[in-house]
Formats: structure tokens, C-alpha cells, sequence
């Protein structure tokens, strides 16, 4: 099977470690295991002695039920069997693709977006074919161009919400025209939903499994929570037929997910009002720090996100954005991600979830190498 590299995945293995600003990054600022109990306000040594003492089996091969319990109430209707849980979204993105699409099938997927998306289906042998999201569009899918791309044949659309890289957040009428267009040929909506809940406004967010008889949500531990290190995830979805799927495909190459990370997700769900809490406060300040340097820095523009932990900014320098980010990062230490990884030229991906201070010293070391870039006349 061939596939294309994984752009943006290859450039954060190979600066991230030595970043000085990682101003890259995409979970709410990460959590330790002492800080989940802090938090939560439960009892850290029990919960050890606990654990310490079971035996290090499979454990629960569908998931563990405190886990599953938690996630449902990620939910309006999505009950705990309607879940099959994965190794990380990346996990769950890629066993949906292998569980349901087959040569031929069509997949209409949006970009910009997560790159597994579109090149995953692609490597399967599909017939894929892209929604350019606009900027004077808020980012967000024409539904005209969305009709003429999907056809009878179409197995499944793929979509981003909110979306990764520029925070555009679709509303509950927006998808559900698209639900109106697949249910029109039968077709699956696969929702990359990892930022789900990190909007900038205290309203719902949407999930397409509440929405659509054969939506399939994908969320995940790292995001939201700040638990990347439990490398946890799940889809949701009502579909009998794609549940049957999954779990049978599941065989073949997760078996189980970890015991330990399944216990600590627990824990989380269980107080997921507190997380989700300390999440939004952070994306909120932090966003509000981003807008003002996008204001006040003359060679940026953006359109400010609704959602998630990502902005896409452009700058005016005619510099391809993998040099630009390429010299900025070993002249100044400040780490972002080049628009290129994304196919948007002269733009970068800006984390600003990652923590305050960290945010503000990384702007300021672009401001510092946009400074150099004027002095050289560029």
C-alpha cells in the first residue's frame, strides 16, 4: 500500500522535541496524572492500590464500562454499545477507512483539514475528491459544490468540526443539509470531532452521530482533555451495519485498549464538566491574546476561529511557508506549523492552547523574525 507522507505529522516529529516556543502544538495545555486528581478531586492513592492490584489482562476487549459510560455523555443519544473504542483518534480515523471504504468507493472529503482525511482514503483506492474550503467563506463547506461532488456511488463524507487548522466551527442547520445531502444516496458523514466542546461561546456543540442515522463521530482523550499520553480515542456512531464493521475488522488490530489508559479515562469522564471547564477558560484567554497580536502585527491576517485550539495565519512575506517557518524556527526558536502541510501557501498553523506564557513567548519571537526578514529587505 502506498500513501503520502503525513506532512504535518513529519514536521512535528522533527522540530517539536527541541522547540523553544512551541507555539505548534494542538492539546489544551497537557496535564500530569497528579494534576487529573487534583482536578478531580478523587482519591489518587485508592484508585492506585486499586489498580496496582489487577492483573495486567486484555482488560475489557470493547472498552471498560466507566470509560464507555463517560463518553456517552459526550453525547445526547449515543449509548456506551455504540462505541468502539480505539487506540488515539488517529487510531479511530484509520479504522473506520479500513473497516468501511473499498476500491472504487467515492469519499468526498473537505480540506484544509487532518491530512489522515483524504490521503487515507486515497491509499485505500478510492475515488476521493476535495471540497476546497474558502476564507471569504468563513472556511466553511459550499454546499452547492458539496451536491455536485457527491454522486449515488458516494460511500462517505468526510468532514472536520470544528476544523484543524483555522477553528471554523459548522452550525446545527449547516450540518444538517449535509445530512440531507448524504441521506440522499445513502452515504456515511465521517466527523473529525477532536476539538468538539472548545468553542468560544457557551453553546452545544453538535455531534453528526446525534444528528444523522449514519454519522460517525470521532473524539479522543488529548484534545479536550489534555491527556494525549493515554493515547485514547473512540467512534461513535447508531450505524449497525458500520459497528458490525468495526468491531470485526477490531480483530485484526487493536484487540483491546489499555488498561491503565481506560481507568485514567474514566476518572476524567467522570468529572468531565471540570475539565471542559479549565479547557475552555484556557482557549478563550489564550484566543483573545492571538487576536490582539493579529491586530497589531502588520504583516498577518486572519479569520478569527470559532473553535478548537488552531488558527490559520497568512503573512505577506513572499516566502513558501515550510522556509519561512523552517529559518524562523532555528533563528528565534518559535515553532509553528507551515500552511504548506495543509496545501495554504504563505500562511502557518498557530497552537495557542499549549499554555499563556508560552503563547506570548512565541509570538514574540515571530514578531523578532519578522523584524529580521524587514531588515533584509524581504
Amino acid at each position: 500500500m502506498k500513501i503520502k507522507p503525513f506532512a504535518v505529522e513529519e514536521w512535528m516529529n522533527r522540530y517539536e522535541e527541541g522547540a523553544k516556543y512551541n507555539i505548534a502544538e494542538t492539546c489544551v495545555d497537557s496535564i500530569s496524572v497528579d494534576e487529573l486528581f487534583a482536578l478531580t478531586g478523587e482519591d489518587k492513592q485508592a484508585f492506585l492500590d486499586a489498580f496496582c492490584a489487577r492483573r495486567l489482562t486484555y482488560g475489557d476487549i470493547f472498552g471498560a464500562p466507566a470509560f464507555k459510560e463517560g463518553v456517552s455523555g459526550l453525547y445526547r443519544t449515543i449509548r456506551p454499545e455504540e462505541i468502539v473504542t480505539t487506540h488515539g483518534a488517529a487510531g479511530a480515523s484509520h479504522h473506520v477507512f479500513y473497516s468501511l471504504v473499498e476500491p472504487g468507493d467515492r469519499v468526498v472529503s473537505i480540506m484544509p483539514t487532518y491530512q489522515q482525511l483524504y490521503s487515507i482514503p486515497e491509499s485505500y483506492g478510492a475515488d476521493v475528491q476535495l471540497l476546497h474550503l474558502k476564507q471569504e467563506n468563513d472556511y466553511l463547506p459550499d454546499l452547492q459544490e458539496l451536491r455536485q461532488l457527491v454522486t449515488p456511488d458516494t460511500k462517505m463524507i468526510c468532514i472536520n468540526n470544528p476544523n484543524n487548522p483555522t477553528g471554523a466551527l459548522m452550525s446545527r442547520e449547516l450540518l444538517e443539509e449535509i445530512v440531507a445531502i448524504a441521506r440522499s444516496v445513502g452515504a456515511y458523514i465521517l466527523c473529525d470531532e477532536v476539538y468538539r466542546h472548545l468553542s468560544q461561546s457557551d453553546v452545544w456543540s453538535e455531534s453528526i452521530a446525534d444528528l444523522y442515522e449514519k454519522g460517525i463521530s470521532l473524539g479522543s482523550m488529548s484534545k479536550v482533555f489534555s491527556l494525549a499520553g493515554l493515547r485514547l480515542g473512540w467512534i461513535a456512531t447508531h450505524d449497525e451495519a458500520a459497528l458490525a464493521s468495526m468491531l470485526s475488522h477490531r480483530d485484526y488490530n487493536l484487540i483491546s485498549c489499555g488498561l491503565f489508559d481506560e481507568a485514567l479515562a474514566g476518572v476524567a469522564l467522570k468529572h468531565k464538566d471540570v475539565l471542559l471547564q479549565r479547557s475552555q477558560k484556557i482557549v478563550r484567554e489564550n484566543l483573545a491574546i492571538l487576536d490582539a497580536w493579529v491586530q497589531r502585527q502588520p504583516h498577518v491576517h486572519y479569520t478569527k476561529p470559532l473553535a478548537g485550539t488552531t488558527a490559520l495565519v497568512y503573512y505577506d512575506y513572499d516566502i513558501p511557508s515550510e522556509k519561512l517557518c523552517h529559518d524562523m524556527y532555528h533563528a528565534t526558536g518559535a515553532f509553528v506549523t507551515p500552511g504548506d502541510c495543509f496545501e495554504q501557501p504563505r500562511s502557518m498553523r498557530i497552537g495557542y492552547a499549549y499554555g499563556k506564557q508560552a503563547l506570548i513567548d512565541g509570538l514574540k519571537a515571530i514578531d523578532d523574525y519578522f523584524a529580521i526578514l524587514d531588515q533584509e529587505g524581504n
